[in-house]
């Protein structure tokens, strides 16, 4: 029993202390001075004593000379040498941080490390929600590994400089062993796959810009099911599905479906990003996780109808954050809302195509319902993911697409949003911000909407509408707590018009008592006196 109860303890060490971790934040000056380059994870990885060996290397420019390089790792794995520029040089581990101390200063330039470590990483508590590792199997008794860190940081499993702001902008290697006759998938393109003795190692290359948490792999009893896909653009570029081997005959639905998923993305967001590398998903024993060119699918072929069709909402959301979120990326965690919010007004997008736009709009008056405003979408800068990540970056982040939708009209809308994702301003090296999303919605409609921009994502306020009745048939009706004027639809005895509302109010004649924004494109109170 004592053993028992000691095995116990530890496991819930493990995974409480996984669940403390956070990434991004104020990003600390040891890490400011880093332009990340590349990362090479090398690992053996034991499904059986749940346990990692290996080394990282981490190719960086320094912008000055520094007597510290600090990186990021969890302290559930020790370290064990480091060399820096291929020479040994002393360091500590504390507090979930390596610093390095070399004899003498490191000149600005490109610096090279090695880190080789290894021991037991943390453990999900709730996979993707709270991250770590998990050491599942599948049904008929296989190994099945996968990795979650988007909210802990990547520093659950290799040393790096954890913050969204900086990304390896020439991408990444993993080289990862496993015991013969498991499968490893991996980000990009596998480059070779040798065998010595009982194990197997994959060699997985992206040359793409990667955020840190996509840099991960699964382990599992994988088939790979394939096919080639025509881009929008004419390119050609491998469909893939690792599969579980006892899902295999399920393969090619699932990426009928996939399919049909990629051409709505591309139509409202532009090409595939990743063409030169692959289209795919990697069945695992958690729900979902976007990981570039490799999303994680673990909705177990749960389908719904949309158009007549079967559809699959989570495939559908993961594959949109191959544009927002990998492709386009915010800078600051505080940013969320631009991967998370318009990835999901990308599945209501999907709605749109399959059903039309009635079904678009009551999709959306649901999502409206949903929201809970109890914080704020956008709440300052240098945040942590503890502090931005709540259920409103999605529903609200989507909502609040609409609306501008709305307000600038179609014609402006959707080219704008494409733009977003197609131009290189905003995409792969480089990060946006919020305020970016802003100014190029505001520049291409002629329109200054910094104001609704920071009432809706920097507050948690609805809009006030007052209707006052003024006589028979007469209505007052004003904006209470917004001080620009917008667009709002009126639906009276004669009809919906179109009105321009502000604060010095308009007057409506209506035999009937006004409906203010009928269609609910507003997060909105109406007071009626």
């Amino acid at each position: 029993m004592r053993a028992l109860l000691f095995i116990y303890c530890v496991l819930l060490s493990l995974t409480m202390q996984a669940q403390n971790l956070r990434s991004g934040g104020v990003l600390k000056p040891e890490q400011a001075i880093m332009d990340i380059r590349h990362y090479t994870v090398a690992l053996d990885v034991d499904p059986e004593q749940q346990s990692l060996d290996g080394y990282a290397e981490i190719d960086l420019v320094l912008s000055q000379p520094t007597d510290i390089l600090l990186f990021d790792l969890v302290h559930l794995l020790t370290v064990k040498k480091v060399w820096v520029n291929k020479k040994e040089q002393p360091f500590s581990q504390a507090d979930d941080l390596i610093r390095i101390t070399p004899a003498a200063k490191v000149p600005a330039g490109k610096v090279h490390i090695r880190i080789a470590y290894g021991g037991k990483p943390g453990i999900a508590e709730r996979a993707p929600w709270v991250g770590g590792f998990q050491w599942a199997k599948d049904s008929l008794g296989n190994p099945w590994v996968a990795i979650t860190c988007q909210s802990e940081g990547a520093k659950i499993y290799y040393p790096c400089k954890d913050h969204p702001s900086d990304e390896p902008n020439e991408g990444a290697d993993l080289i990862i062993t496993v015991p013969k006759g498991l499968y490893v998938a991996g980000p990009g393109l596998l480059r070779n796959v040798s065998a010595k003795g009982n194990k197997s190692t994959y060699h997985w290359k992206t040359n793409y810009t990667i955020n840190n948490y996509s840099i991960v792999f699964n382990i599992g009893k994988y088939t790979v099911a394939t096919r080639e896909y025509t881009t929008l653009n004419g390119h050609k570029v491998p469909m893939q599905f690792y599969v579980l081997e006892e899902h295999k005959h399920r393969a090619n639905h699932l990426l009928d479906i996939f399919e049909r998923s990629v051409r709505v993305q591309e139509k409202y967001f532009g090409e595939y990003p990743w063409i030169k590398e692959k289209l795919a998903i990697c069945e695992t024993p958690h729900l979902g996780m976007e990981h570039q060119t490799l999303n994680a699918y673990g909705n177990k072929f749960r389908y719904t109808k949309a158009g007549g069709q079967d559809f699959d909402w989570l495939l559908h959301h993961e594959l949109g954050h191959e544009w927002w979120g990998n492709k386009v990326t915010g800078i600051d965690w505080a940013d969320m809302w631009i991967q998370e919010g318009i990835c999901t007004f990308g599945d209501h997008l999907y709605t749109r195509e399959a059903d039309g736009e009635e079904a678009y709009r009551k999709r959306m008056q649901q999502t409206a319902r949903a929201i809970k405003n109890e914080k704020a979408v956008v709440q300052g800068k240098n945040l942590d993911t503890d502090v931005v990540y709540h259920g409103d970056i999605y529903g609200k982040g989507a909502f609040f697409m609409h609306t501008i939708r709305y307000v600038i009209g179609d014609a402006i809308f959707f080219p704008t949003l494409k733009k977003l994702a197609t131009d290189p301003k905003y995409t792969y090296d480089n990060l946006v911000s919020t305020d970016d999303v802003e100014q190029l919605f505001s520049q291409a409609s002629g329109q200054n909407l910094k104001p609704l921009f920071d009432f809706y994502l920097r507050t948690i306020n609805k809009l006030d509408v007052l209707v006052k009745q003024t006589g028979d048939n007469k209505y007052q009706v004003q904006l209470v707590n917004f001080d620009a004027a917008i667009p709002m639809d009126i639906k009276t005895d004669a009809g919906v018009q179109r009105t321009t509302l502000s604060k010095a109010g308009i007057t409506i004649t209506s035999t009937t008592t006004p409906v203010i924004d009928p269609e609910v494109f507003y997060l909105k109170r109406v007071i009626y006196e």
